[in-house]
């Protein structure tokens, strides 16, 4: 029996977050090894060679970019930095699941955030979804208890850079190929933790080092490609929530990979972000008003 595109969808972007969890399980691994500028600037070039062959054969260099996008690009790349940096910085210092659970609240925080300043209408149920979901990150986060450390704030900051992001990808012209935007974002990236890594002693890497560098790399960019297809088969309304099974992965990874598995209660809060989440995006689908993002939907 032929598969339907909304199971295809589902599945490539199951696919999708398991790349990208792989992704941050490498990049986890090496904390305290190799500095995060280095590693950054490393995986970066990997990434913007990757994505520039992409973009090349899918045309994206050819048509230029609009004038009035030049500063929406710009301050998409800075979400961008700022999301990398403080993600990564966070991941280093947390249990990848918490780190993933608060990452959940991004659909939240960018429907309040159009809500505030692009002036999007958003009803008394999502308003409701989105409060109970800020409910979900104050468990995982927990401010004031035994277990809360500034890298739970750093968290918070890569989502507030990752709405900044998403909210200027929504200004973005039709007429602005969204591959040249990634390339662009990846190579600004790129150069900018190659500089900043300038600042710091690099580390010498072992083969295992080199090998989880390069791992990442590739996660990262079947993590694109497999954006890329999701973008194309099955209704966005249908496929999205399946972005969740993100947390599941971390879930899975922190527990096999460093022996992390989060208190109770941060499950318990996970599970009402990822509630809220989906009711969000369900909403947003009935509603009309869901857009595809650019490929790469998470801070990398």
């Amino acid at each position: 029996m032929p598969r339907s595109e909304n199971l295809t969808g589902a599945l490539l972007m199951m696919a999708s977050m398991a790349a990208f969890t792989l992704n941050d399980t490498f990049m986890k691994a090496l904390a305290g090894e190799v500095p995060l500028f280095q590693l950054l600037f490393l995986r970066g070039v990997l990434t913007s060679v990757a994505v520039g062959i992409m973009a090349w054969r899918m045309g994206a260099f050819v048509r230029g970019l609009p004038r009035k996008d030049l500063h929406v690009i710009a301050l998409r790349t800075l979400g961008e930095i700022g999301a990398a940096y403080f993600f990564l910085t966070a991941l280093f210092s947390m249990p990848i699941a918490n780190v993933t659970a608060i990452l959940q609240a991004l659909p939240l925080t960018l429907t309040l955030a159009a809500a505030v300043f692009l002036k999007d209408p958003v009803g008394w149920r999502r308003m409701a979804a989105i409060l109970a979901g800020f409910v979900g990150v104050m468990l995982i986060v927990r401010p004031g208890a035994e277990g809360f450390t500034i890298y739970s704030l750093y968290a918070l900051t890569a989502v507030g850079f990752v709405t900044l992001r998403d909210l200027a990808t929504r200004r973005l012209s039709t007429a602005t190929p969204s591959m040249l935007v990634t390339f662009i974002t990846s190579v600004a990236v790129m150069v900018f933790f190659g500089l900043a890594s300038l600042s710091v002693d690099w580390a010498p890497m072992d083969v295992r080092a080199a090998g989880f560098t390069i791992g990442a790399g590739v996660m990262i960019i079947g993590g694109y490609l497999f954006s890329i297809m999701v973008m194309r088969v099955g209704e966005i309304s249908f496929v999205a929530p399946f972005r969740y099974t993100g947390l599941l992965w971390a879930l899975l990874l922190g527990w096999i990979a460093f022996g992390e598995w989060p208190a109770p209660i941060t499950l318990f809060g996970a599970a009402i972000v990822v509630a809220s989440g989906i009711f969000t995006l369900y909403r947003e689908g009935r509603l009309g008003r869901q857009k595809p993002p650019l490929p790469g939907s998470r801070p990398r």
